[in-house]
């Protein structure tokens, strides 16, 4: 996905303001879903943000063009971790790691098959078998 910054993501110095990657790839994950015709959440329950480890590798500035990156690392009967990057061209500018819980009336539920086929027809999957990058 392909992600324009505008004057209004910026601070004073053209720069993107640091909660605004956060921003970025929350829309990546969003239009993952709407990009196979679903929503991001269903009639019972929602997906919810449970944990997130990010690193700010370079900053962004006003009119750069990023790319949104986002794979599937590990998925678990309530919750999978995914890693989202935006990149500046070819340089990595931003890479977090977020745990998303499956979430009815505030408590964690089980993905039903369903959505788990779907999370891993919509994300691209990392193969290496590897734990999260930043241990958790």
């Amino acid at each position: 996905m392909k992600i324009r910054v505008y004057y209004e993501d910026t601070d004073a110095l053209g720069i993107v303001y640091h909660a605004n990657y956060l921003k970025y790839i929350e829309r990546a994950r969003s239009e993952t879903f709407f990009a196979i015709g679903r929503r991001p959440e269903n009639a019972d329950s929602h997906f919810v943000v449970r944990s997130m480890r990010v690193n700010f590798v370079k900053s962004a500035k006003l009119g750069d063009l990023l790319e949104a990156r986002s794979r599937l690392k590990q998925l678990r009967a309530a919750s999978f971790w995914l890693e989202q990057e935006l990149w500046l061209d070819q340089t990595l500018i931003f890479f977090a790691e977020v745990e998303i819980v499956c979430a009815r009336k505030a408590k964690p539920v089980k993905i039903d098959e369903q959505i788990k086929r779907l999370l891993l027809d919509a994300f691209d999957v990392s193969n290496d078998g590897a734990p999260p990058l930043f241990g958790y």
